[in-house]
């Protein structure tokens, strides 16, 4: 079994709430990873930090801080669809790496993965920061028409879940 083929087992236990099973082949699969999440190899490297997010694997979050850092578009959307999943249920995953997040969002020079980084930056807590920025991006007459259409979509639900301030 390859690394990629383990990921897809343990996102299927993990979907089945298999905790167990999924513990033994995380303890199975974790030296492969980090080896993986190293390689010179880039196709390696993507399948590594994308492979962290199926494993559900919350304790390799600054092994994914490294991967948005990495030169292939490959590995940093990888990194962001790990972020993204791992995010889903604790949005301080997305709150620890925010402002890398919005580097990534704004100054990326691959646009799929600006809009994999704004579709992430909607699992964390509704900061008004992160709306400002969004509403830029999708005002942005120069920007890419999907990518200001996601960062308008997101700075919407972000805004959504924003605590209303009371007027006195």
């Amino acid at each position: 079994m390859t690394l990629a083929e383990a990921a897809v087992a343990a996102d299927a236990l993990a979907q089945a709430g298999s905790e167990r099973e999924l513990a033994d082949l995380r303890a199975q699969w974790g030296d492969e990873l980090e080896a993986s999440a190293r390689a010179q190899d880039y196709r390696e490297r993507a399948v590594a930090f994308r492979a962290i997010g199926q494993f559900r694997w919350r304790a390799k979050e600054e092994l994914l801080r490294r991967g948005l850092d990495d030169t292939s578009p490959a590995v940093r959307g990888s990194t962001l669809l790990s972020l993204e999943l791992l995010s889903r249920d604790h949005p301080s995953t997305i709150n620890g790496v925010r402002s890398l997040l919005h580097t990534t969002a704004t100054a990326d020079d691959n646009a799929a993965v600006r809009r994999l980084a704004i579709l992430c930056l909607k699992n964390g807590s509704p900061q008004r920061e992160t709306i400002v920025l969004l509403e830029g991006l999708g005002d942005d007459d120069e920007a890419d028409a999907e990518l200001r259409r996601t960062a308008s979509g997101v700075a919407q639900q972000l805004k959504r879940r924003a605590p209303r301030q009371t007027k006195r």
